[in-house]
């Protein structure tokens, strides 16, 4: 996680934000945490290889990643990856897939 650092954010909240330029491609980092029992606001949801949808409950700093529709980096099961390149100090966004309005904080 040494290529970011959560920082207050222009969108909502903390955010996730690049230290330094971040190629395109690159492995930005892993969402990790303890399986989620239940929906919450840091839990990340995904569908493994056999079409099993199972969440994830963020414990490290990309649980502070805010949501664009128009996002920097996306998620390959729980690894988070620059859709394009991502300059120094800019906030890293993924589309949550649903309306974010529909997440409380």
């Amino acid at each position: 996680m040494q290529k970011v650092q959560v920082l207050q954010s222009p969108i909502h909240g903390k955010g996730v934000f690049a230290r330094a330029p971040i190629t395109k491609g690159s492995l930005i980092g892993s969402y990790e945490g303890p399986v989620a029992k239940r929906n919450g606001t840091y839990v990340l949801w995904i569908t493994d290889e056999d079409g099993l949808e199972y969440g994830i409950s963020g414990r490290n700093k990309l649980r502070y990643l805010n949501h664009s529709n128009r996002p920097n980096a996306e998620f390959d099961g729980n690894q988070l990856y620059a859709r394009r390149l991502i300059k120094a100090g800019e906030e890293i966004t993924f589309d949550y897939g649903e309306d974010p309005a529909d997440f409380d904080e």
